[in-house]
């Protein structure tokens, strides 16, 4: 059994270090283009095509089977298009409070009107760069202060063009069970915006009392929650 995790937009693999531990089995954190081990990148040059093919390149370099592909938030539009590739690898597809909007529109979209302002008002540049004063307001409603200082240390500059293309769902045709996960405390991306995505995503739902960050604020019940659907 493989864990692959996809961190979401404006962080890095570091965001899952909290529910690593709690995995058993085999786990890859992938980063995606500008951030971590390919930091290199500059933010303003990655596409979606660039963070989807990451993420098929760090599984077929660790030669990754029966995995379960866990997508948080952004990570929706960059697990999506990797299923297809990755399809004979997959046991399960668990979208985190994941973002997918409907084919062929954009992630800004489909964030709530409150959220995307502030998500515009982050670009500058080509680049997406969190406050943390909003960042505070979004990730961390539920954290404590020990929890929040840490959330915002992770923060990483993104690319503002990841928010604006066009998304491609067609991986989600593939024959591969899938659950969504709401998060019923979540200030970045609210319940009834989780639930849009949920019914484009298909497959089953289940729900947990957390903010965005489940991985950081209760990592024991998604730890849980991984094992039992890998079952």
């Amino acid at each position: 059994m493989s864990f692959v995790l996809i961190h979401g937009a404006g962080m890095g693999a570091s965001c899952w270090d909290p529910l690593l531990p709690l995995l058993e089995g085999d786990t890859l954190a992938v980063d995606l283009p500008g951030r971590g081990r390919r930091r290199s990148a500059d933010p303003r040059s990655v596409t979606l095509a660039d963070c989807t093919a990451a993420v098929v390149e760090d599984v077929e370099a660790a030669n990754l089977e029966d995995i379960v592909l866990v997508a948080h938030s952004f990570a929706g539009v960059t697990a999506t298009p990797a299923m297809p590739a990755l399809a004979g690898r997959l046991r399960h597809v668990v979208f985190l409070s994941a973002v997918v909007p409907a084919d062929g529109t954009r992630v800004l979209d489909q964030i709530d009107p409150d959220v995307r302002a502030t998500v515009e008002e982050s670009v500058q540049g080509g680049v997406y760069r969190q406050d943390p004063g909003g960042a505070t307001a979004m990730l961390c409603n539920d954290m404590d202060a020990e929890q929040t200082g840490w959330m915002i240390d992770q923060l990483v500059d993104d690319s503002a063009a990841l928010l604006t293309e066009s998304v491609d769902l067609s991986g989600l045709r593939a024959d591969i069970p899938r659950t969504y996960v709401r998060l019923t405390k979540d200030a970045c991306y609210p319940p009834e915006l989780q639930e849009r995505s949920a019914a484009v995503v298909g497959g089953d739902t289940v729900f947990l009392e957390s903010g965005h960050m489940a991985m950081v604020t209760i990592p024991d019940q998604v730890a849980a929650l991984l094992h039992r659907l890998s079952s």
